[in-house]
């Protein structure tokens, strides 16, 4: 029979050995890059976590933006609108406790990309602050009172939060957050100092690599986390290209050359499914190209089924999941708007002027920004501009008479409008998001419609 492998031969339904070359090598390049995909979550946590822990050791170290990331930081669509503190915790020494500071946004995720819980104005303790229990997997032992519990799936855990500012000024929420931080031992009475590094400003990579070293830094995973959560299916696309727990990876000449090609595919896929979507169920209007970040929601489930696409598109391009960022309730939480493309679904270039209008009304609570990412870092895309992002936090914006906003990019700013505008360079292809801190009902009901990105020159 003739197929896209090329003909295959069998005599009475049995393949030539020609043929079983071609099936089996077929075969373990689909699977590698399925193997790929489904391995998003977990490789860019090993990119978060080994760009934070190269700062200093986990549970004593605590990253902290101070005055916002800005475009020298290499992170999947990292946001300058508040300070971040950023850190990892390591439970293999048992149980630790972290005291999370009043008036800050918080979320802990495992390993292997999964919402563990909360922290702060979303979370249990209503933004007043409170003590965290962070429990090993699989903690058999006794669990105070007193204590909001967080259950993650992996030994090392990532938390992070962001403060606010007061008025334009970072300073007094950062102050906070040093003041109130502490991370000990369950049962520790003298918790140790911790170290606070700024990052601010520093030039900074947390993007994980997308070729080769992929599959090492997966295997570690593997091997030093309980894989007793993840679902058998992926362990198994894992197990077929020689990555199971207790087992050696060591790919011979032919596996290597199919696991180096599906890197490459797995990458390639993952830049399709993201940047051009197909399926309604992805875009917010359905005459626009705003773009969900959550399609089946934070689990990327719908009906028990994961929806593959949702979960590796998500996590080829983002960081951090939690309800609260796919939260249906007015005046709470954000609401995320992704453009690839501009209103003639034409990759946006870097060398072109474009311009976006937000009509009157922003239906927000607190504020609105857009910002512009690199297609290829997935990160705040690196021009002359420190903060490469257009938002109502900046009192010198210019707002039309009838209250609507337009947003501009390009290589320069048009004439008197720099406070609106975004830089964009020339030989390179850029996507923003527009997010919403407070959404209100107008967002939900579809009555408030941004424009699409419309190419003027």
């Amino acid at each position: 029979m003739d197929t896209r492998l090329g003909r295959l031969n069998f005599f009475g339904g049995f393949p030539d050995q020609a043929s079983v070359d071609r099936l089996y090598d077929n075969l373990d390049f689909q699977r590698a890059v399925q193997a790929y995909l489904l391995a998003l979550p977990v490789v860019n946590q090993v990119g978060n976590r080994d760009g934070i822990l190269a700062v200093g050791p986990a549970n004593t170290t605590v990253p902290i933006w101070e005055t916002m990331v800005d475009a020298r930081t290499v992170e999947l669509t990292a946001n300058n609108n508040t300070p971040y503190t950023w850190f990892w915790l390591d439970l293999r020494g048992g149980p630790l406790v972290v005291e999370a500071p009043p008036n800050v946004l918080g979320l802990a995720n495992d390993m292997w990309y999964r919402w563990v819980g909360d922290i702060g104005l979303v979370g249990p303790d209503k933004g007043k602050g409170g003590k965290y229990l962070v429990l090993p997997p699989g903690y058999k032992g006794r669990v105070p009172s007193g204590y909001f519990v967080l259950r993650p799936g992996s030994y090392l855990t990532w938390i992070a939060w962001r403060s606010f500012l007061v008025g334009d000024d970072p300073k007094p929420g950062v102050d906070l957050v040093k003041k109130h931080t502490k991370i000990y031992r369950l049962g520790e009475t003298n918790p140790p100092k911790l170290n606070f590094v700024d990052m601010s400003g520093k030039p900074f990579n947390m993007v994980a690599p997308a070729d080769y070293p992929y599959w090492a830094l997966l295997n570690k995973v593997v091997q030093e986390e309980p894989t007793d959560d993840v679902d058998a299916t992926t362990l198994g696309f894992w197990a077929s290209v020689g990555i199971m727990k207790g087992k050696p990876f060591a790919p011979d000449e032919r596996m290597q050359k199919i696991l180096a090609e599906a890197a490459i595919v797995g990458d390639a896929t993952a830049r399709a499914i993201m940047y051009r979507w197909r399926g309604a169920d992805g875009y917010w209007y359905s005459d626009r190209n705003w773009r969900l970040g959550f399609v089946g929601g934070y689990k990327f489930e719908e009906n028990g089924a994961r929806l593959l696409n949702a979960y590796s598109g998500f996590f080829f391009y983002a960081t951090g999941v939690t309800p609260a960022m796919d939260s249906r309730s007015v005046g709470e939480g954000s609401q995320y708007l992704a453009m690839f493309v501009d209103a003639k679904k034409t990759v946006l270039d870097g060398g072109k002027n474009y311009r976006l209008h937000l009509p009157p009304n922003i239906p927000i609570k607190n504020f609105w920004s857009v910002i512009v990412y690199d297609n290829q870092t997935r990160s705040m895309l690196q021009t002359d501009q420190r903060f490469p992002s257009v938002s109502s936090q900046n009192k010198k914006l210019k707002i039309n008479p009838d209250g609507s906003v337009d947003v501009y990019f390009g290589p320069k700013a048009p004439a008197g409008l720099e406070d609106n505008w975004a830089q964009t360079v020339p030989g390179a292809s850029w996507n923003i998001l527009l997010r919403l801190y407070g959404p209100l009902q107008a967002f939900f009901d579809k009555t408030w419609r941004p424009g699409d990105i419309e190419l003027q020159s």
